[in-house]
């Protein structure tokens, strides 16, 4: 069982970098300048997202037979493998909500939440949930996960943003849901009788 914490730790941190959502992390430091309430802020606003999504992964794999979920693994991680490789870029939409109507927090929770919501990583949370059966270490590995992405940017963000070799870590991220995928894959081959 912390394996699948660290297994989801690990793809979702590496998933993260140069993802709309750590970008989005990025505009709100430098907007607001008040990293607790932004930390706080996207550590809500991933929880909430990570634990829908981990129970939608559990509830799949309630509900789909075991040769279905499989094969939906399988083609699960390998998509995610390749949407890995595709740079996000942050919409104007998902970085205007302005603090007037509610605080700090609550404005980067809400817009957090938002940016979330069909992300990689949430997509991945569901495929990892199902995977593993693990809701509670799935969940809190991800959650973990974000937050290593996250919290560098948030507080040094302006110092390091042009230096991370975002293509490599996307590379080494696709790697991992290509293996996970192959693991998934012997998990379908093993499951799904023949003849």
């Amino acid at each position: 069982m912390f394996a699948h914490f660290l297994v989801s730790t690990g793809v979702v941190a590496l998933a993260e970098v140069g993802d709309k959502t750590q970008l989005l992390s990025l505009v709100l430091a430098a907007k607001y300048r008040r990293p607790v309430p932004i930390v706080l802020g996207v550590f809500a606003a991933t929880l909430l997202s990570h634990a829908g999504a981990g129970g939608v992964g559990s509830l799949l794999s309630g509900l789909l037979s075991p040769a279905i979920l499989d094969w939906t693994i399988v083609a699960s991680f390998l998509l995610m493998a390749g949407w890995i490789l595709v740079p996000d870029k942050l919409d104007d939409a998902e970085s205007g909500v302005s603090k007037r109507t509610c605080g700090v927090f609550m404005t980067v929770a809400l817009t957090f939440f938002m940016a979330e919501m069909g992300d990689k990583t949430q997509i991945a949370t569901v495929a990892l949930a199902a995977q593993f059966h693990d809701l509670l270490f799935v969940v809190a590995g991800t959650t973990l996960g974000m937050m290593i992405a996250n919290i560098p940017v948030i507080f040094f963000g302006h110092h390091f943003a042009d230096r991370l070799p975002a293509k490599a870590v996307h590379a080494i991220a696709a790697l991992i849901f290509i293996i996970l995928g192959g693991i998934a894959l012997r998990n379908a081959l093993l499951d799904t009788p023949i003849g």
